[in-house]
């Protein structure tokens, strides 16, 4: 008996041993994965935050030179830039799937021709929308617009036409270098913009007069310092991922376009989502009061979900890289890793909100009416930055996975099919108002977490790097001039 109890206590403590051993890796493993995430999506957080405060910049600057001219360029900036923002962002990030993919599989030479395709896609379709930023003052007026505020809103659609044409260049040099986690000098560069960007405002608005003109200039140069930063950077600084220019772009275009369109369209239908939710506030009781207290609110959520697109560009990068690597266990622990720590800071800004309620509008407005109506709105302000804790992250896996056009018809279904009508029936039928419209459009948000979740889950995640690697490989024969080029891809 005393062999027994000995051999006995030698096996629970070899089974101790091995928890302890196995609770340390996996502590190795986290922090090993929670750097390279933070890698990503630190930078990506802090360029989408200045990206933002240069809209706020301009926006202040602008409400100095009148009242209808900010009210021209608030028209300009959340209908029309963010249409044109939506699109192209969304077509972008059809590069953050095959760079990211290729860079895992070591096909390093292939990213640079990727670029330069999602270039001549960007670049046509910002032709495509140009129309719309040209015919700006008719198309207002045919929509009821004031005449007076559509005139002002025609001019700064002109100047509009620039920013558009930057953010083909913007988004795709983004992706291309966070495919590769060398994007601090993205955030570098979105530093030095902000701060030109305010000091120049300041002097052409303040100091010599120019007025919009001057006010739209200095919005214009801060869309385009960055991307010429990043130009240089690319072309000097990535020798293994840029190789020049090359005549393969103009080549097997039809693949990109049409993963590029399916992005475009996963992400589009997230970023208009809000324009509607003000659109039908819009026309109800009350309707001014409704409308600032929901802009309000809009405001802040729009601040938290520079942190939200942060993770969602760590998420496709870190499961587009493990992809295309070979390494499903990766991808999917990358997965969990980014979630949590999304949610977690999500779960923090939801008690915050929750707590702070009427007096987070004091920031904004001295009208207490205003100030009620938020207090009243903050319970779903902060269920709303809980979801977009975790939506955004299982957007970015798709975008990863490739799987954009899947997560497209999740987006119409939940958003449109759901969302507005359960919106538009609270808010008109039931008479809840604003908060009937948005508890509708949460609601649309919550059916699509639970989707995305539900697809996240039951995916066979070896199938997912079969696929990457056929699409590497399959590209990469295309591209390469090398007789080996078609050799299969080392994990």
């Amino acid at each position: 008996m005393g062999e027994q109890q000995k051999e006995k206590l030698l096996v629970q403590q070899n089974n101790s041993e091995e928890s302890v051993e196995e609770e340390e890796s996996l502590r190795k493993r986290a922090w090993k994965e929670s750097k390279k995430m933070w890698m990503v999506a630190g930078p990506a957080i802090f360029t989408r935050f200045s990206t933002f405060g240069i809209l706020v910049v301009s926006q202040s600057f602008i409400g100095h030179i009148g009242s209808t001219e900010l009210a021209a360029y608030a028209l300009v900036q959340t209908v029309l830039v963010r249409f044109a923002n939506g699109v192209l962002l969304g077509m972008a990030s059809a590069l953050e799937t095959l760079c990211g993919q290729a860079y895992g599989a070591k096909r390093y030479d292939m990213l640079g021709v990727y670029l330069q395709r999602s270039w001549i896609v960007l670049f046509l379709t910002s032709i495509f929308l140009l129309p719309i930023y040209i015919f700006t003052t008719p198309i207002l007026e045919a929509l009821g617009q004031d005449k007076k505020i559509a005139q002002v809103a025609g001019s700064i659609s002109l100047w509009a036409i620039g920013i558009i044409f930057a953010f083909s260049v913007s988004f795709t040099c983004q992706m291309f270098l966070q495919a590769q986690s060398k994007n601090k000098i993205i955030a570098y560069l979105a530093a030095i913009s902000i701060s030109i960007h305010l000091f120049l405002s300041w002097l052409l608005t303040v100091k010599f007069k120019f007025g919009l003109n001057g006010a739209m200039t200095s919005t214009l140069l801060a869309y385009w310092i960055p991307n010429f930063g990043q130009l240089v950077f690319i072309m000097t600084k990535c020798p293994d991922t840029w190789m020049g220019f090359s005549f393969l772009a103009f080549k097997d275009l039809w693949p990109v376009i049409k993963l590029s369109l399916s992005s475009g369209a996963m992400l589009c239908l997230e970023i208009w989502y809000n324009t509607v939710l003000i659109l039908l506030t819009g026309n109800m009781k009350n309707a001014e009061v409704s409308i600032d207290a929901l802009a309000i609110c809009l405001n802040i959520n729009g601040w938290e979900m520079m942190i939200a697109l942060g993770f969602f560009a760590a998420a496709g990068v870190r499961v587009s890289n493990e992809l295309g690597r070979g390494d499903s266990k990766a991808a999917k622990f990358s997965i969990l890793i980014t979630v949590l720590t999304s949610f977690s800071i999500g779960l923090v800004l939801f008690f915050v909100f929750l707590f702070l309620r009427e007096r987070l509008a004091y920031v904004f407005t001295l009208d207490s009416e205003v100030a009620e109506a938020v207090g009243d709105l903050s319970p779903l302000l902060s269920i709303s930055i809980l979801l977009n804790s975790v939506q955004p992250v299982l957007s970015g896996v798709s975008v990863g996975a490739g799987w954009q056009s899947v997560v497209a018809y999740v987006n119409i279904g939940c958003y449109y099919l759901i969302g507005i009508p359960v919106g538009v029936v609270l808010g008109n039928l039931i008479h809840l108002q604003e908060k009937g419209v948005w508890i509708g459009m949460l609601f649309g948000t919550f059916v699509q977490t639970v989707m995305l979740i539900t697809i996240t889950l039951k995916t066979d995640w070896e199938n997912q790097v079969v696929i990457a690697r056929n699409r590497v490989n399959k590209w990469a024969v295309k591209e390469n001039t090398e007789p080996n080029s078609g050799s299969p891809i080392s994990s």
